[in-house]
């Protein structure tokens, strides 16, 4: 009984590690000159800032305009 459980155990474990986490990954410009960067290449800094030295980034969105009928 004890190996029974064990083997469905191991089996629900290796499931779950099969299956991939959702990311998200999102890219942020430059406001200064441009230079998109992604959010994983940003938490690997010590601090928030891009290669030119400005700190304000601004997040790109797709080019989906969403239009919503009026009441």
């Amino acid at each position: 009984m004890i190996n029974m459980t064990e083997e469905i155990t191991e089996e629900i474990t290796e499931e779950v590690e099969e299956t991939p986490a959702e990311v998200f990954d999102v890219n942020y410009a430059c406001l200064r000159c441009g230079t998109t960067v992604s959010n994983t290449e940003l938490s690997r800094l010590p601090e928030i800032k891009c290669i030119c030295g400005f700190r304000v980034f601004t997040k790109n969105r797709p080019p989906v305009v969403k239009t919503i009928k009026a009441i």
